[in-house]
């Protein structure tokens, strides 16, 4: 459904359909786009790493790494290029957070876990032992 908004990256208003941006912005991203593309598809420029780029072809690396994680720059024909864990800010080639942030906030919901069904397992002994103790009342 086609709506009208504000442009994310000059604020002009457009109509929003298929895009996120306005023709201008999205004609600048494509822009962009072809400029990375083109610097390490050159055989030289492959083992380019994240820095190097953005200095060579004036993009900035928020754009760079938009790029990669829509798809349309894979890395596996690129070996020194990183992106950084949006936790830690370590140097990544997938996803969004790097294996020991991914580690530590899965222990962390296992913790949780394991401390809801404490939590659990005593409130329901608490309720066992309420109710043996309001039985032997009735029965005196």
């Amino acid at each position: 459904m086609q709506s009208l908004e504000n442009c994310p990256r000059c604020g002009d208003l457009f109509v929003k359909s298929l895009r996120s941006v306005c023709n201008k912005c999205h004609k600048e991203v494509e822009d962009m786009f072809q400029k990375v593309y083109t610097f390490i598809r050159k055989r030289d420029n492959r083992q380019a790493k994240m820095e190097e780029v953005v200095e060579s072809t004036g993009v900035p690396e928020e754009d760079i790494t938009r790029f990669i994680k829509e798809g349309r720059i894979h890395l596996n024909q690129f070996p020194n290029l990183t992106y950084s864990c949006e936790s830690c800010g370590s140097p990544i080639r997938e996803g969004r957070i790097c294996s020991s942030c991914k580690s530590g906030i899965e222990s962390g919901l296992q913790a949780e876990e394991r401390e809801k069904e404490r939590l659990e397992k005593e409130e329901e002994e608490r309720k066992r032992h309420q109710t043996y103790h309001s039985m032997g009342n009735r029965w005196n």
